[in-house]
């Protein structure tokens, strides 16, 4: 063979290998992003419950949450009384929040993301349902595994160097009716931090969902918290002036 043939073997061969890899890739991120989609659908509307367990002591809370596409949602405490109205607002890449004590909506900064949204376990970036893991990470399916006659895809997703987030990487467990049943998130050390375990899951709203899911942080012994949905409905007609500022402090739901 020719210096020349060999060459262009070489390069239809590494052709040949890129494409299945890209298709991977491809295939990962459509897996999270129909996940994603199942969960927020079209439209929602649900009502849930939040459990905050600490070793000394215990407190719930109830809520209500709605989602308009991919980048709209709002969710409102309920009981107890002492916190019913606290609420949060997110459009786009753009959260508020809004506290009846204080009467004043604030603008949660980037940087506050991730921080603890109501003293729980889940930031303020979990609580919005917030797709952003779809475009702002590179998705690798790791492997697939059976589990109670589903497959179940295990994804590592590592964000784009511009991207703003704060962890390295994280891990999901999606399973092939689209349930999340785990997510694991990763320091920028590789160092696993906290776990979203899917406890429960059943039919509501026409569709197959994780009804309770528990997070916790790896170090902090005996402290967890858990959402459970009571109700969620899916594909509503939504008024556009739900997700707005206004509704966010004076309710008109």
């Amino acid at each position: 063979m020719t210096r020349r043939c060999a060459t262009l073997a070489a390069a239809i061969t590494m052709i040949g290998l890129a494409v299945p890899a890209r298709a991977a890739a491809e295939d990962a991120k459509q897996i999270v992003r129909a996940a994603m989609e199942h969960w927020r659908g079209t439209t929602s509307e649900g009502e849930m419950t939040m459990t905050i367990h600490r070793p000394g002591w215990e407190r719930s809370m109830s809520m209500k949450a709605w989602t308009k596409g991919q980048k709209h949602s709002l969710v409102r405490v309920t009981a107890p009384a002492k916190d019913v109205g606290n609420g949060t607002l997110m459009i786009d890449d753009a959260m508020w929040s809004y506290s009846p004590k204080v009467n004043r909506v604030m603008k949660v900064p980037s940087s506050m993301m991730g921080q603890s949204w109501m003293g729980s376990d889940f930031s303020n970036k979990d609580v919005s349902r917030a797709d952003t893991i779809v475009d702002q990470y590179e998705h690798t399916l790791l492997e697939t595994q059976k589990s109670d006659g589903h497959s179940v895809y295990v994804i590592q997703s590592v964000p784009h160097e511009d991207a703003a987030v704060v962890w390295g990487k994280e891990v999901l467990k999606i399973r092939d009716d689209q349930v999340l049943l785990a997510q694991d998130f990763y320091d920028q050390d590789g160092k696993l931090v906290k776990s979203l375990r899917s406890l429960e899951i059943g039919a509501m709203g026409g569709r197959t969902l994780a009804l309770r899911q528990r997070m916790e942080k790896l170090e902090a012994k005996d402290e967890w918290t858990e959402m459970t949905i009571s109700n969620m409905r899916f594909d509503l007609d939504l008024a556009g002036s739900l997700f707005t500022l206004s509704n966010l402090r004076n309710p008109r739901d």
